[in-house]
């Protein structure tokens, strides 16, 4: 048994105990396979509802990665690629599964880990501009994660930004939320569900990083606009037999809205930790409004840290100091955060 404090990343508790409820008060109710059930059904009806999209598409699939993969493969020709920021998710911890595919990562500079509208437009005005733009691969879509690789997160205005200048040169805009319930939960973000559906023409709603087992929710708010998406999921290997499973966690955590509320512990756990550091005089590399903190810690106390603290190395800083992550979930209790703290005082 790992008794060390868990803060290394969102997913390393099991399932909200609802979650597991209703996998038990289903579990020998037989069911039609590949997310064909009743239960899945309700499942998508809830989440457009929430989404404002009664006529759009959900499909559940297994993972993060699959997800970035089956959707940017589905949605890529051949010969385009996918801008990203250059700390994005599918460009640095994805394993290379977007090139896997066969299309290629356009990355462009991030700022706190958010692609700018600007920068954007500069790249697609100079691409075409290039008389040898026919050579080159070509932007078929813009990748964005809300919240960022840094835990950052995008605004309205930077939001729909975006949007316009992909729908000027007529690219989707693609958002991965793998951690979009603390960004919901968080005082600081003006971006709802509606905001998603009618400025991204594909996003996804995290259930592994966001209080279910496995799964993620895939939602096209235009029917039909990914043709034969089921079919490509199941090609890549990211489709479940017993698609139910999926189909009832997102059931859960969104028939009463839960999904939108489930992060707030998280995001008043990591607050509480980025108080107690400042307190102690430790640097973070940024601040974050989201549950994942980074601080500048010293690596001469990463040893004694490493004895009681699942922590997630980030980056090296310099010679002697190290950027390191707390990251809370939606099952982080205060006790276990206020353990943290003692850990750190002790330190310092």
């Amino acid at each position: 048994m790992n008794n060390l404090l868990p803060f290394a990343s969102d997913y390393m508790e099991g399932a909200h105990p609802e979650i597991l409820r209703c996998l038990e008060k289903n579990n020998l109710t037989p069911m039609t396979g590949y997310g064909t059930d009743s239960v899945c059904a309700d499942a998508k009806e809830e989440i457009l509802a929430a989404c404002g999209c009664p006529e759009g598409e959900v499909f559940f699939l297994s993972g993060g990665t699959q997800t970035n993969a089956v959707v940017i493969d589905s949605v890529l020709r051949g010969v385009e690629g996918v801008i990203a920021a250059d700390t994005g998710h599918i460009s640095l911890h994805e394993a290379g599964a977007i090139e896997f595919t066969g299309h290629k990562v356009i990355q462009l500079p991030h700022k706190l880990g958010k692609l700018n509208a600007s920068d954007v437009k500069k790249y697609l005005k100079d691409f075409y501009a290039d008389d040898n733009c026919t050579h080159m691969v070509q932007p078929g879509m813009v990748y964005i994660s809300n919240p960022t690789e840094y835990g950052t997160l995008y605004t309205k205005s930077e939001l729909r930004a975006l949007s316009d200048i992909c729908r000027e040169y007529n690219i989707p805009l693609y958002l991965d939320g793998a951690r979009l319930a603390y960004a919901l939960a968080s005082p600081e973000n003006d971006i709802t569900l509606r905001d998603l559906a009618s400025l991204c023409d594909v996003f996804y709603i995290g259930g592994t990083k966001c209080g279910a087992l496995i799964g993620e929710a895939v939602v096209i708010p235009k029917r039909g606009y990914i043709p034969f998406f089921f079919t490509s999921i199941k090609q890549h290997g990211a489709l479940l037999a017993k698609g139910w499973l999926l189909g009832a966690q997102f059931h859960v955590l969104f028939h009463d809205g839960l999904y939108e509320h489930i992060g707030a512990s998280a995001i008043k756990n990591a607050q509480t930790i980025r108080a107690a550091l400042g307190k102690l005089g430790l640097p973070l590399f940024f601040d974050t409004p989201s549950n994942q903190t980074f601080v500048i810690f010293p690596n001469e106390k990463l040893p004694a840290l490493k004895e009681k603290v699942n922590y997630g190395f980030w980056e090296k800083y310099d010679e002697t100091h190290t950027v390191i992550r707390f990251a809370t979930s939606w099952a982080t209790t205060e006790e276990n955060t206020q353990k943290l703290i003692a850990v750190l005082k002790g330190l310092f």
